[in-house]
């Protein structure tokens, strides 16, 4: 397939009286401050129900079919915690992830005031989506699902039901690394679990019946296996993504960089926030973004 110049995807004008104002009207209820990001996307829905019914799952198998008819205490319960935590710690960045704002431009924001006051200057070029008639600035892209322009998108994803971009990147790669280590988790317990119940009478390895035991356990471990190397391929792909300061829209259509090249570690900064901390791993951490600089709007 031949790929198209980076410079095609975008509508560029150079003067602010051809971007046809008059079609660039604010929408007539703006949302108010403080309401909640949610995408309502039937499908994106529907894998986010998925992804929590999946973890639940993978709870109810733990807790139910291993840890709680195990006779040893000392491994049920510090095994019940640290997976209990750990799954915690994924739905709680899945929503974060998914109820966050991920950058959205203002919808419809390509007006005459707005651009009088960027004071653009004679050859400066203003970026116009004419998907939803916002002004976009550099390195934002329009998502279909999400009907907005949003800033460093990386992709939409809809296990979490909404774009990962500017704002939630750090919760969306905290989900995958959660979801990896419990996978794991789940893995080597169910194996442990195998073991277990090959060297005793499987009738007092388990409250439930042998044939329903192995069905459940055979479930979690395919679940977990897949899930294991799905999240860690994204988290790796995230990870990768952060480092080198290049979103994966940005690889696919292969654009021309025009931002300033920083170290690994002041990108892995400006994701997760300053300085280095516990919070880190936190989902309820919030990475402090800055102010948006108004003339990000032209080059």
């Amino acid at each position: 397939m031949m790929l198209i110049p980076a410079h095609h995807f975008r509508d560029i004008e150079r003067k602010p009286e051809y971007l046809q104002l008059e079609k660039c009207i604010p929408p007539p209820h703006p949302s108010p401050v403080g309401t909640m990001w949610f995408i309502r996307d039937g499908c994106g829905i529907a894998c986010a129900v998925v992804t929590w019914f999946l973890v639940l799952y993978a709870e109810f198998v733990v807790l139910f079919v291993m840890l709680i008819p195990s006779r040893d205490y000392v491994y049920s319960i510090i095994n019940g915690i640290m997976f209990n935590l750990l799954a915690f710690l994924a739905l709680a960045s899945h929503c974060r992830a998914m109820l966050t704002d991920p950058g959205a431009v203002p919808k419809g924001n390509a007006t005459k005031e707005f651009i009088e006051s960027l004071q653009l200057k004679p050859g400066q070029v203003v970026y116009k989506c004419p998907k939803c008639c916002s002004i976009k600035p550099d390195r934002a892209h329009h998502c279909s699902v999400c009907k907005r322009c949003i800033r460093k998108m990386d992709h939409h994803c809809p296990w979490v039901n909404n774009c990962v971009g500017e704002n939630n990147q750090k919760y969306f790669v905290l989900f995958t690394m959660y979801i990896a280590l419990i996978s794991l988790h789940a893995l080597i317990m169910v194996g442990f679990h195998f073991l277990h119940c090959f060297e005793e009478d499987w009738t007092k390895c388990s409250s439930f019946s042998p044939p329903t035991t192995v069905i459940l356990l055979i479930l979690l471990c395919f679940e977990g296996l897949l899930f294991l190397i799905f999240t860690s391929v994204m988290f790796g792909t995230q990870v990768h993504s952060i480092c080198t300061d290049e979103t994966g829209i940005e690889q696919l259509k292969k654009e021309e960089r025009r931002w300033a090249k920083k170290t690994k570690w002041m990108n892995m900064k400006a994701v997760f926030g300053h300085p280095f901390s516990l919070g880190w791993a936190s989902p309820f951490a919030t990475p402090d973004q800055g102010k948006a600089d108004p003339y990000q709007y032209v080059v």
